[in-house]
């Protein structure tokens, strides 16, 4: 085997190549879907949309979605210096909680307000403390959050960062405050100039975060569909010899 692919790897590239083979086959009009069907309701009755939607993201990344949302608005929604803690993808609807960054408190109670396969996003004030460890990640897992995401610290990595959960943060460090509940929670957050509300769209991976506010999620799922089909096309060219400077159009303009 190739240095630096492992079993897992290898699994994971014939997952995708599998996958792609069915995006043709992908039909989704922008008024009959919404975001609601990412998570299989129990009489099943939006199992279409839920298998499509969650067909196009399985395997998506968040460089397909920022490109898609960029296409459209000419923005990105990364979320500067937010980062995966443990190289896991997860995307779902948000909901929020800020605190103090003495108070882990708010943050745990924002997993009594999740529903399955929303995603926590957490936003502390600065300061040397975590407000996120393994008891919250552990909790949050249980009770079938998608992910968490803490604009702040989180702790106890020597754990988290081999759990089988996703996890995001912007910076770790080992102590932590109080359960104090000084915060709130499902409220807009500001994180330099970008809003992110309660009901907006987490996408998150190892290249980073990127949020969909909730009014462009079907224009921008329509968009990255587009795109994996593109880049599906792309990768087919250069299997054929093409190069990717051939395909992008610029070879001739600077290579006689």
């Amino acid at each position: 085997m190739a240095k630096g692919i492992n079993a897992n790897t290898v699994l994971k590239m014939a997952s995708r190549s599998n996958r792609d083979l069915s995006l043709d086959d992908i039909n989704l009009d922008i008024d009959d879907f919404s975001m609601d069907d990412l998570v299989k309701k129990e009489d099943e009755s939006n199992i279409e949309n839920y298998e499509k939607l969650n067909m196009i993201l399985e395997d998506a990344s968040t460089c397909q979605v920022s490109d898609a949302y960029n296409n459209l608005y000419r923005k990105t929604g990364v979320i500067k210096g937010l980062k995966s803690l443990n190289n896991h993808r997860t995307y779902g609807k948000i909901i929020t909680a800020y605190t103090p960054v003495e108070d882990w408190g708010t943050a745990v109670a924002g997993i009594d307000i999740g529903r399955k396969g929303e995603v926590l996003f957490v936003q502390s004030t600065e300061g040397p403390l975590a407000v996120w460890g393994e008891l919250a990640s552990t909790c949050a897992k249980e009770q079938g959050l998608a992910g968490v995401a803490v604009y702040g610290k989180m702790r106890d990595i020597d754990i988290l960062k081999y759990m089988d959960y996703p996890l995001f943060c912007v910076d770790t460090c080992p102590n932590a405050g109080t359960a104090l509940g000084y915060g709130k929670l499902n409220v807009e957050l500001n994180i330099d100039g970008d809003s992110i509300k309660p009901g907006d769209f987490f996408f998150g991976d190892e290249n980073g975060v990127v949020v969909i506010p909730q009014e462009k999620f079907n224009e921008v799922i329509l968009e990255t569909l587009s795109i994996k089909r593109k880049e599906k096309g792309i990768l087919k060219q250069l299997r054929e010899g093409k190069t990717l400077a051939e395909i992008a159009g610029v070879k001739d303009q600077l290579i006689d």
